[in-house]
């Protein structure tokens, strides 16, 4: 081989090679910039991309885990472990949930942002804390959120950013969240007990799937009002006592028990073997509550969901059925307005009748 031929030959490989006219080196001979490998066929097969709650640094990936390890803490004690960060191409899992609902009476409910907070301390809410920003810009509700829990004895703790993201699990706070006392739920029996001792014969409210708070507390309020003895919610499938809870019921929870049981249909059973009857509210009922002859007796008043009213177990442990005449053109009522109808009724009964066996 000739000295040419020989200097063509070393000399092109440098030169890029394969028609590419020098791409991977410049001419002085240095590696030209490029992908560092990583070509189009480098990116095949990575999957698709992550849900957002899967996505690490992405807010609902930090709103997840904070709900997460606060549901961890609550069920030993335990720090919750970091989310492992997931890499392309695992399959995606579904994003950890709390095992317990927040504000359901097993834990302190957080309530986050300025008017939800000046709202449950003027309907004085059973408070553990008051949270304001360390920055937070005030305005006359920060002030007086701060006035109203001092008057109330509330501690006011001062928080920074991070510390306010964690104790609302993300939500829109505005630097300012309230720290709700679990609520103590009485027993069933409990309830009897109080009606006998003010000497009065029982009334007590039975809720059947009705979930919204705000319902239990107007319930609750009606029931305050027309002499009932409390209420009884089941531990499953129905709303707990929350701060909507007792900003619906104006005050009246501090007044009227709230109980819980862990099965409804066998706490009415109990209720029918102490002597008390129990009367549910249903549409297809065969006696209107205006003329519910058992009202004269010891009562258990049973109310279900609007939608779906009273469950089929729950119905076969009333002893009667009874109806709200209403108008064909509505279909149904509130939970909320058809419970303090029918409570009004029970009431007017019983007065009638006391006024009848009263000496004349």
């Amino acid at each position: 081989m000739s000295g040419a031929e020989g200097s063509r030959s070393r000399r092109t490989p440098s030169s890029g090679g394969q028609g590419r006219g020098g791409a991977g080196r410049t001419k002085s001979g240095k590696p030209r910039p490029g992908t560092g490998g990583q070509g189009r066929r480098k990116l095949e097969g990575k999957g698709p991309t992550p849900p957002a709650a899967l996505r690490p640094g992405h807010p609902a990936q930090r709103r997840a885990s904070a709900s997460a390890s606060s549901a961890s803490r609550r069920r030993d004690d335990a720090p919750a472990p970091a989310p492992a960060s997931r890499r392309r191409g695992d399959a995606p899992a579904s994003p950890p949930t709390p095992r317990t609902a927040r504000g359901a009476g097993e834990a302190a409910e957080i309530v986050a942002g300025r008017n939800a907070v000046v709202e449950s301390l003027r309907a004085r809410v059973p408070a553990a804390a008051l949270y304001v920003g360390a920055r937070v810009a005030r305005d006359e509700r920060v002030a007086e959120a701060i006035k109203l829990a001092a008057d109330r004895g509330v501690p006011v703790l001062e928080a920074g950013a991070a510390e306010l993201d964690r104790l609302t699990g993300g939500a829109l706070h505005q630097g300012l969240a309230l720290r709700v006392r679990a609520y103590d739920y009485a027993h069933p029996d409990d309830l009897l007990a109080r009606a006998a001792d003010a000497g009065q014969l029982p009334l007590i409210v039975a809720l059947d799937g009705v979930t919204d708070p705000r319902n239990l507390g107007a319930i609750v309020r009606s029931a305050a009002a027309f002499g009932a003895h409390g209420v009884v919610v089941p531990a499953r499938r129905g709303a707990g006592v929350t701060a909507g809870a007792w900003k619906a019921s104006a005050g009246a929870l501090a007044r009227l028990p709230v109980a819980r049981a862990a099965n409804l249909a066998r706490a009415l059973q109990s209720y029918r073997d102490a002597g008390v009857f129990v009367a549910g509210l249903d549409a297809a009922g065969d006696t209107t509550v205006r003329h519910l002859d058992l009202a004269t007796a010891p009562l258990v008043l049973v109310t279900g969901s609007e939608g779906r009213g009273l469950s089929r177990i729950v119905a076969q442990a009333c002893d009667v059925l009874v109806r709200i005449p209403i108008s064909a053109a509505t279909e149904s009522l509130n939970a909320g307005v058809a419970t303090g109808i029918a409570l009004y009724e029970v009431a007017a009964i019983r007065g009638r009748e006391l006024r009848r066996a009263a000496p004349s």
